[in-house]
C-alpha cells in the first residue's frame, strides 16, 4: 500500500510509504485511520507510519497516539527517533495556502486599481489579500514599492478604516513583526495589556521568539527585553523575560529519573511548602521540553491527587497565576488554547476585536484547522458561525476567509471534528479515570456524639445551623442513617421530623436530601418530577439516564416501598408516546454490563445512522428502526456504545450527538442527548447541569440541590474539575457567586474544595 492518495508514492507525500499494510483506511476522503492501540502501547509504529497517519486528519490524533508510543519508549530506555512537530510536519494545518500561479506583479496592479480614485473597493483588496500567504504578500509589497514607488501598507491605512483596517494591516506584516507590533502597543502608553503579552509569550515557539526579538529590535530600534522589563514587575516579569530567551529544551530523550524530580520540585515547592517557591514553577515551565512537561503533568496528577492547574491556582495569583496557566495550557495543546481564546473573545456582549483579529492572523497559516476542529467539538457550534453572528461587513468576510470554511456545512471538514470526540474516546479505552466523591466517611466517628450535638442545635429557641451544617456535610450517607436510628433510640424522636421543622427553604431541602438514602432519594425526586400539574421531564431524564443497573433497581424498590405503586406504572400515567418507551426501558435497569462487540457494534451504527436518515442505503420499516434504535442506546453497554459512537463516525464523518440534536425534537430528543453523554462522560455532563442552573439571572436550586446531593459521594470531584476544565471558573467560585447564606455554607461544604 502506498500513501492516503493511493499511489506508491506521490508529491503530497514526498515518501513512499510502506510496512502499514495492517492499518485500516477510510475511504478517499481519508478521515481516519484506526490503528491498533496495542501497537501503539507496545512503542512499535515507525516513523513512516506515524507520518502516514498524518494524512488521515486530525492532528490531535497525532498527538494522542504520538503521546503513547512516546511515554512506552521511555518506559522501555529506547531513545526517541521522530519528535511530535516532525510528524505533524508531515501535514499542513492553515487555513491560507500559497496562491496558485502567483505573480506579484499582477496582484500589485491589482491593489494599485482597488484604490485608484475616489473610494476603494474593499472587496477586491479583502478577497487578494486573503488568498495570498504572508510570503507571497511580502513578495506583492515589494512589487508594490518597485512599480509605484508607494508603500503599499501606508496606501491600505489610508484607504480602509477602522477593524477592517487593523486586520488587512497586520495581514500585510512579516508575522514576527506583527507579534513585534502587539507587544509595542501593549506596553505603550498608559497601563499594559498583560492579556496580550501572556498570549504571544505563551504560546510562541523557540524560533517565532527569536524572530520576535529581532523584529522589534528592527523595528522600534529598542531591545524587547529592556523594554518588557520596564513595564512589568515581580514573578510574571521573571516568567515573560525567561519564555523571552526562546531556549526551551528539545531533547530527543526524555529522563524518566528527571520526570519524577520535577513532579518532587514542583509539589514541594507548592503544596508541601508554606508559601510558595515561584522559582520552581518558573525554572521548570519555562525551559523544559513540551514532550518532557506533558509527562510531568501526568505524573503530578498520578502523584499528587490533582492536575498542575489546581496547584498553580492555588498557589500563585494575579497575571503570574495566569500566564503560567496560559502556558500550561499550550504545553497541553496549543491549538485549544487559542480555540478558548477565540471563544472568549466573541462570548457575550460586545467582541474582543483586537484579540480576534491578532489570533485569526497569526495562526492563519499554522494551526487554524486544528482550532476549527476543538472549537467546533468544544462549543457545540463551529468558529465560522460565531464569528458570522458576532462581526459585519468586510471585516467579517475577511475574518471568515482566513476561517477557510464552514465546519458545520456538510462534508467540508466537519468530519475532522467529529473525529476529535472519536480519538477522545479511543484515548479512554487506554486510560483510567478514577471516580471520586468530594464526601466521605468521617474518621472516628460516634454517631452518640453526632445525634446529641443536633439535637442540641436544635433544641430550644432558634437553631444552630452551622453546626448541623457540619455535621451532615462531613458524614457519609452510611453514617447518617446511623445517626438517624441512634437519634430515634436516645431520644424517641424522628430526625428528618425534627430537621424538616427547624429549617427551612432551599437549606431544609439540601439536609433533608442529603439525610435520605440515595435510592430513596432519587425516588422522591422522581415523584416530585411526576406530581401536579405539568412533568418536569428534564430531572426524570437526568436520573434515569445516568444511574447504573444497580441504582436502578434500588430506586424501583425504593419508589413502591414510599409510594405504594411501581416506578413503571407512574412513568407510564404521566408520559406518553416514545419518550414514555424510553424512560420505561431506563427504568428497568437492564443495560447490558459487559465489554463491547465490535461487529454487534457496526450493525448498532447502522441502525443509527438509517433512523437519523444519513445512511447511504436505508432499510427497514421506521417503526422498527425506531425501536431497534432505543433498545441500542437505553440496553447496550457504556463501552460497547462507545465503539458503536465511534463505528457511526466511521460510517457517516458525524458525531451521534450532533445528528440527534439536530434530526430530532422535544424530549425525545432531550433523553437521547442525556444517554450519550453520559455515556462519553458523566462528569462532564453533570458539570453542565450545574453550571446551567447558575447561569444567567436566577438560579435553579432544584436542580443544583438534587445533583449536588446525588453526586457528593460518586463523582463529584470528578464534576468539579470538568467544571473548570470547560467554563474557566472553579465550582465552589460560581456557587458562591451565585448562591447565599446557610445554603451557600452548605453547598461549599459539599463540594470539598477550592480548584
Amino acid at each position: 500500500m502506498g500513501c492516503i492518495h493511493s499511489q506508491p508514492s506521490c508529491n503530497k507525500c514526498a515518501e513512499k510509504v510502506e510496512g502499514t499494510e495492517h492499518l485500516e483506511t477510510q475511504d478517499k476522503q481519508g478521515s481516519i485511520l484506526e490503528g491498533r492501540h496495542e501497537e501503539a502501547k507496545q512503542g512499535c509504529w515507525s516513523e513512516q507510519k506515524l507520518k502516514f497517519m498524518c494524512f488521515s486528519g486530525s492532528a490531535k490524533y497525532v498527538n494522542i497516539l504520538y503521546h503513547l508510543v512516546y511515554r512506552e519508549h521511555i518506559r522501555m530506555g529506547q531513545p526517541r527517533k521522530t519528535t511530535l512537530e516532525e510528524v505533524k510536519g508531515a501535514m499542513y494545518r492553515g487555513s491560507v495556502h500559497d496562491f496558485p500561479d502567483f505573480d506579484p506583479n499582477q496582484d500589485a496592479e491589482a491593489l494599485y486599481t482597488a484604490m485608484k480614485g475616489f473610494g476603494s473597493d474593499k472587496e477586491s483588496i479583502l478577497e487578494l489579500i486573503t488568498s495570498r500567504s504572508n510570503q507571497q504578500r511580502q513578495e506583492i509589497s515589494q512589487s508594490y514599492k518597485s512599480l509605484y514607488g508607494k508603500d503599499l501598507i501606508a496606501d491600505l491605512k489610508y484607504e480602509l478604516t477602522g477593524k477592517f483596517e487593523r486586520l488587512i494591516v497586520n495581514l500585510m506584516r512579516p508575522l514576527a513583526y506583527c507579534d513585534a507590533k502587539e507587544i509595542k502597543d501593549a506596553i505603550s502608553g498608559i497601563g499594559t495589556d498583560e492579556k496580550c503579552l501572556i498570549e504571544i509569550l505563551a504560546s510562541r515557539t523557540n524560533e517565532q521568539m527569536h524572530q520576535l526579538v529581532a523584529a522589534y529590535k528592527d523595528a522600534y530600534e529598542r531591545d524587547l527585553e529592556s523594554d518588557i522589563i520596564g513595564d512589568t514587575s515581580g514573578h510574571f516579569q521573571k516568567m515573560l523575560v525567561v519564555l523571552l530567551q526562546g531556549t526551551r529544551e528539545n531533547d530527543d530523550v526524555v529522563s524518566e529519573d528527571l520526570v519524577q524530580q520535577d513532579v518532587q520540585d514542583l509539589y514541594e515547592a507548592g503544596e508541601l511548602k508554606w508559601g510558595t517557591d515561584e522559582a520552581q514553577f518558573i525554572y521548570i515551565l519555562g525551559n523544559r521540553s513540551k514532550q518532557h512537561l506533558r509527562l510531568v503533568f501526568d505524573e503530578y496528577l498520578k502523584t499528587t491527587g490533582k492536575p498542575i492547574e489546581a496547584s498553580i491556582r492555588g498557589e500563585l495569583s494575579g497575571d503570574f497565576e495566569k500566564l503560567m496557566l496560559a502556558v500550561v495550557k499550550c504545553i497541553r495543546s496549543t491549538p485549544e488554547y487559542f480555540a478558548e481564546r477565540l471563544f472568549k473573545a466573541m462570548k457575550g456582549l460586545g467582541t474582543r476585536d483586537n484579540t480576534l483579529i491578532r489570533i485569526m492572523v497569526s495562526r492563519s497559516e499554522l494551526d487554524m484547522l486544528d482550532i476549527r476542529e476543538i472549537f467546533r467539538t468544544k462549543y457545540e457550534k463551529s468558529l465560522y458561525s460565531m464569528i458570522k453572528n458576532d462581526t459585519s461587513g468586510e471585516y467579517k468576510k475577511a475574518l471568515l476567509k482566513l476561517c477557510g470554511g464552514d465546519d458545520d456545512a456538510a462534508g467540508q471538514f466537519f468530519p475532522e471534528a467529529a473525529q476529535v470526540a472519536y480519538q477522545m474516546w479511543e484515548l479512554s479505552a487506554v486510560a483510567r479515570v478514577e471516580l471520586r466523591g468530594t464526601v466521605c466517611a468521617a474518621r472516628d466517628f460516634n454517631p452518640d456524639a453526632d445525634a446529641k450535638a443536633l439535637r442540641k442545635a436544635m433544641k430550644g429557641i432558634g437553631t444552630d445551623e452551622a453546626t448541623i451544617i457540619d455535621i451532615i456535610t462531613h458524614r457519609s450517607n452510611a453514617q447518617r442513617q446511623q445517626i438517624r436510628q441512634t437519634f430515634k433510640s436516645h431520644f424517641g424522636r424522628d430526625l428528618m421530623a425534627d430537621l424538616k421543622s427547624e429549617l427551612s427553604g432551599d437549606l431544609a431541602r439540601l439536609i433533608l436530601g442529603l439525610m435520605m438514602p440515595p435510592a430513596h432519594y432519587d425516588a422522591k425526586q422522581l415523584k416530585k418530577a411526576m406530581e401536579g400539574a405539568g412533568t418536569d421531564e428534564k430531572a426524570l431524564i437526568e436520573i434515569l439516564a445516568t444511574r447504573t443497573n444497580a441504582e436502578i433497581r434500588a430506586i424501583n424498590e425504593a419508589y413502591k416501598e414510599d409510594y405504594h405503586t411501581s416506578l413503571e406504572e407512574a412513568l407510564s400515567s404521566d408520559t406518553s408516546g416514545h419518550f414514555r418507551r424510553i424512560l420505561i426501558s431506563l427504568a428497568t435497569g437492564n443495560r447490558e454490563e459487559g465489554g463491547e462487540n465490535r461487529d454487534q457494534a457496526r450493525e448498532d451504527a447502522q441502525v443509527a445512522a438509517e433512523i437519523l436518515e444519513i445512511a447511504d442505503t436505508p432499510s427497514g420499516d421506521k417503526t422498527s428502526l425506531e425501536t431497534r434504535f432505543m433498545t441500542v442506546l437505553c440496553t447496550r453497554s457504556y463501552p460497547h456504545l462507545r465503539r458503536v459512537f465511534q463505528e457511526f463516525i466511521k460510517m457517516t464523518n458525524y458525531d451521534i450527538e450532533h445528528v440527534i440534536k439536530k434530526e430530532m425534537s422535544g424530549d425525545v430528543k432531550d433523553a437521547f442527548v442525556a444517554i450519550v453523554q453520559s455515556v462519553k462522560n458523566k462528569p462532564l455532563f453533570f458539570a453542565d447541569k450545574l453550571y446551567k442552573s447558575m447561569k444567567g439571572a436566577g438560579t435553579d436550586e432544584k436542580t443544583l440541590t438534587r445533583v449536588m446531593v446525588s453526586r457528593s459521594e460518586v463523582d463529584l470531584f470528578n464534576v468539579r474539575r470538568e467544571f473548570i476544565e470547560k467554563y474557566d471558573k472553579s465550582l465552589h467560585q460560581t456557587i458562591e457567586s451565585d448562591t447565599s447564606g446557610d445554603f451557600l455554607k452548605a453547598l461549599l461544604a459539599l463540594c470539598g474544595g477550592e480548584d
